[in-house]
């Protein structure tokens, strides 16, 4: 299908110009559209106003008279003819689908689907106003001067994934009425926090409008995540006190301002509207038939790969121009650095496969401000062929779940997996080589929102989602966790060492590890949440992070502070060149080499050992200034003895951190052939400094 030319003038949702408001709205099976008026207070009597039909689905209003805080929505005029795919109900007001801020909430009744209750096959009667959001007209929010953006080199960026909620809700140094809110993530305390760590690039979960499904309100829960968008454009106001969109702008202005990008999550692979028995409150309503995929053989059935009722059609050239028209706003308007696209891969399919090298792509790739921004994907989604890590274009990223995997393995000691820790590592030349990228293709990450928390991973052997309502049936049921001799919390001192050291060891591998790492937010904090791995639903303390202060979340949180520190001082553990074991004539060693326990080099039966839980790690120092470094992982539990490799210039290594030992300092020289014994469960970083 050709792309889209928008008519002359013509911009899509509500745009203040001198005397009024132009409104461009796209339908192109609609046979008529009302633009919906309310008041700059949303309670005056509903005025409606013909748009003007130009052709080929583009709709047009100029309104005089009205300005920024205007209250509005839609109602699309058409068939009713579910089997054709056309879902059209005038008595149904509809959010427009470029707002770009929405006030209100929707009151489950009746009136709020589309279908009568009686007879699904017929449009309902009744009048959904009352019940549902309405659209606002809103300013630009942009100051006259903006404070420079980071723009970190993707070598440098360290991510660091939060709910924008739950990371101030419970936070002391946060003023109350900013505690969960957007200016809460620029509240000093919270910067000094993120200065630090040490972290880059916060990577916030989905801040667009989301709907919370009456099946779930129903049970007392909410949709705390956010992935059931019904505003695409409009940051959320559950987030803000009085104006979601200045207030989301002003955040990602102090960001800047303390030195930190601003990724957004992104939901462009469905909305919650749901499957067909769904609410119509925006796309489905407007044009159902262009928006979502439907069943070829029966289009009153929605096309499912995302497991949410319903798929985007990134097929159609309009749904591609809406979305880039949207990114475009969080990034120029908003002001945000980048996104994390959710379920990636339904956003690259076209007609039906996904295509790296399709529309949606080469348009972002061509657009002069998408192109700027870092786009990470998760590479999977759940339709035809739907995992796909490895399969995006330049100059995508994309979530790496067999790094999350190899590691949570290798860690618990799993058999074989010795080779999967070295492709790991080195930044996963296996996955992203083949697509001409280099590792920082690659994201890194033990943990995320979705899943076990780092403290969880190594509490718990199993999943706990009982506080969900589901029978504990939700959530990952293979999470590769072990809890070492108690389920849960537990006063044993063996026991909580043990954990403490695993706790180490993934944070130490993670930020030793070649390719773009990513923390989740407390774990450098030791945040639990009681063994649950799909906290989607829990808007509460299960989810909110524990700010109270405790010996093991500070002696963590220093730990992680200074392996960020070290990650940042050695360009070694930098380099996004895949490593290749090639010779390096100028600095007198390979780029990397794999070490046995006896400090030579692996062969190719030590590779085959089942039984293996040893891997040694020496790298060259790209940048020259002969900061080699030796990374030493014994996942076994008895101590490991192992000999010190020799250093290029045959000098000393020196101990920078010993996961068994820490916070330990002072360590003797690591000479060459002399023999150190790694404990159970260990990590070792050294370095050799060329002497100046």
């Amino acid at each position: 299908m050709s792309e889209l030319r928008f008519p002359p003038g013509w911009r899509p949702g509500a745009n203040p110009v001198a005397g009024g408001v132009e409104f461009g709205v796209f339908s192109l099976h609609a046979e008529a559209i009302e633009l919906c008026l309310f008041g700059p207070d949303g309670r005056q009597p509903e005025r409606r106003v013909p748009m003007q039909a130009l052709g080929e689905g583009f709709w047009f209003a100029r309104v005089p008279d009205i300005g920024p805080g205007e209250h509005y929505g839609l109602r699309v005029h058409g068939p009713w003819a579910p089997q054709e795919g056309h879902r059209f109900n005038p008595n149904k007001l509809m959010l427009d689908p470029c707002a770009r801020a929405v006030t209100g909430g929707i009151e489950w009744c009746p009136a709020v689907y589309p279908y009568d209750p009686d007879d699904p096959a017929r449009p309902d009667a009744r009048d959904n106003a009352p019940f549902v959001p309405r659209s606002r007209v809103v300013a630009d929010p942009r100051p006259a001067t903006e404070p420079p953006r980071p723009a970190v080199p993707l070598a440098d960026t360290i991510v660091y994934e939060l709910h924008v909620k739950g990371f101030t809700q419970r936070h002391p140094g946060v003023p109350e009425a900013d505690r969960g809110r957007y200016r809460g993530l620029i509240a000093p305390a919270v910067l000094e926090h993120f200065r630090r760590l040490g972290v880059t690039t916060l990577e916030l979960m989905p801040c667009a409008v989301r709907l919370t499904p009456e099946w779930l309100q129903r049970k007392g829960l909410s949709n705390y995540w956010g992935y059931d968008p019904i505003a695409f454009w409009a940051p959320d106001p559950r987030f803000a006190r009085e104006d979601a969109l200045r207030e989301f702008r002003e955040m990602v202005d102090g960001l800047h301002q303390a030195g930190l990008e601003v990724i957004v999550d992104v939901v462009f692979n469905h909305s919650g509207e749901g499957d067909a028995m769904g609410p119509a409150l925006s796309l489905r309503g407007v044009d159902n038939a262009t928006y979502y995929r439907l069943d070829p053989a029966d289009r009153a059935r929605y096309l499912d790969f995302t497991g949410c009722g319903n798929t985007l059609d990134f097929g159609h050239p309009w749904v591609r121009a809406w979305a880039l028209a949207a990114l475009r706003h969080w990034a120029e308007v908003l002001g945000v650095d980048g996104f994390r696209f959710d379920l990636a891969v339904s956003v690259g399919r076209g007609e039906t496969a996904f295509e790296p090298d399709g529309p949606f792509f080469r348009a972002l790739a061509a657009d002069p401000v998408l192109s700027r921004c870092k786009l990470i994907a998760e590479p999977w989604d759940l339709g035809p062929d739907g995992y796909r890590l490895g399969g995006f274009p330049k100059p995508w990223s994309e979530w790496n779940d067999r790094y999350r995997d190899g590691l949570r393995r290798y860690w618990r000691g799993d058999p074989g997996m010795v080779p999967e820790l070295a492709r790991r590592l080195s930044g996963s030349a296996d996955v992203f080589a083949p697509s001409g990228r280099d590792a920082g293709a690659s994201i890194n990450f033990i943990t995320a929102h979705d899943g076990f928390t780092l403290h969880d991973l190594v509490s718990y052997s199993h999943k706990h989602n009982e506080a969900n309502g589901e029978d504990n049936r939700d959530g990952h049921h293979e999470n590769h966790s072990a809890n070492y001799g108690v389920e849960g919390e537990t006063d044993d001192p063996a026991v909580r060492a043990v954990r403490a050291r695993q706790q180490r060891n993934f944070l130490a591998s993670l930020f030793c590890s070649l390719g773009v790492p990513m923390l989740l937010a407390g774990d450098e904090l030791d945040r639990s949440q009681g063994g649950n791995n799909n906290a989607w639903c829990q808007d509460n303390a299960l989810a909110w992070l524990d700010w109270s202060p405790k010996p093991e979340a500070e002696a963590l949180f220093a730990f992680t502070c200074e392996v960020i520190g070290l990650r940042k001082r050695y360009a070694a553990l930098r380099r996004l060149a895949f490593l290749e074991g090639r010779l390096l004539p100028e600095l007198g060693c390979r780029d990397v080499e794999w070490l046995r326990p006896d400090g030579r080099p692996m062969r190719r039966a030590d590779w085959d050992r089942a039984e293996a839980r040893f891997l040694g790690m020496q790298l060259a120092d790209p940048s020259g200034r002969g900061e080699h470094v030796l990374l030493a992982c014994n996942a076994g539990e008895r101590p490991q003895r192992m000999t010190v490799p020799a250093a290029p210039g045959g000098a000393a290594w020196r101990v920078l951190l010993d996961t068994a030992l820490w916070p330990e300092r002072g360590a003797p020289p690591l000479a060459p052939g002399a023999t150190r014994t790694l404990e159970g469960r260990s990590l070792l970083l050294a370095v050799c400094e060329r002497e100046a």
